[in-house]
């Protein structure tokens, strides 16, 4: 089976107000992030666009971003973590996004807890507090069958914390390593529906936040020839006047 991101044209296409219209989108609104970058690249645009419709939105960063150059000496793990979240703040500030609401979980980069792990039980409970603290009712979390370990355990996190809570939220579901063409899976089109949200007129926002990723899209850190950089090529998926995402089909 073929994925629908080799062809995302064939997805429909919709605004904000009418791309939500069943069930319709409610805030309060939480956008979750594997990584430190994750919400810009995959939800940048539905977050300008949400800020200016005047809801409610959290950021909820999962991991400390620290793996993407693991062996550099002028940002050690404590000097990259705080890198990587100062530029979350600075993407957040520029698509409207307030830096107290935004809260950085911590867990492990390269080892956020999957169903099997030991740690995933503790990491679930801070899911819990934290959706019991924020209540949304909508929730944008990565695909859960995204080909990055921390991306799948992210929304398995999310799917386990859902449990307890008496109303459960919306989850929508954005790709993001299923655009390399060299890691893409299969999404199977029997239990999830896709589709693209237009975001035409925040796209250069969108442009703006990611700039604020300059430890990720350049070479600012240039003491580790293992370190981490998305491509070009990479980039021109999440620069598009559109966005795409998956929900479960009920």
């Amino acid at each position: 089976m073929t994925s629908v991101l080799a062809n995302p044209a064939l997805l429909p296409l919709r605004s904000l107000t009418d791309s939500f219209t069943s069930p319709a989108l409610a805030s309060p609104v939480v956008i979750v992030a594997p990584h430190p970058d994750d919400e810009t690249l995959g939800c940048g645009g539905a977050i300008a666009l949400l800020h200016r419709f005047g809801y409610t939105v959290n950021v909820l960063v999962v991991s400390d971003g620290t793996r993407s150059h693991p062996n550099s000496r002028k940002y050690p793990a404590s000097a990259l973590r705080a890198l990587r979240e100062r530029e979350t703040i600075a993407a957040m500030a520029t698509l409207g996004i307030n830096a107290d609401a935004v809260t950085f979980l911590g867990l492990p980069d390269g080892a956020v807890p999957c169903r099997e792990a030991s740690e995933f039980t503790a990491a679930v409970s801070q899911c819990q507090t934290y959706l019991d603290r924020h209540a949304p009712q909508t929730i944008f979390a990565p695909w859960r069958f995204d080909p990055h370990p921390d991306h799948r355990a992210t929304c398995q996190l999310i799917q386990a914390a859902l449990q307890t809570l008496t109303q459960r939220p919306r989850l929508i579901e954005y790709p993001i390593w299923d655009w390399d063409t060299t890691q893409r899976g299969n999404a199977p089109k029997a239990t999830h529906t896709g589709w693209r949200l237009k975001i035409g007129d925040v796209v250069a926002l969108k442009e703006e936040a990611i700039a604020a990723y300059q430890s990720q899209i350049t070479h600012l850190i240039d003491d580790d020839p293992e370190g981490f950089c998305l491509t070009p090529e990479m980039l021109i998926n999440f620069k598009r006047p559109w966005e795409l995402y998956f929900e479960e089909r009920v």
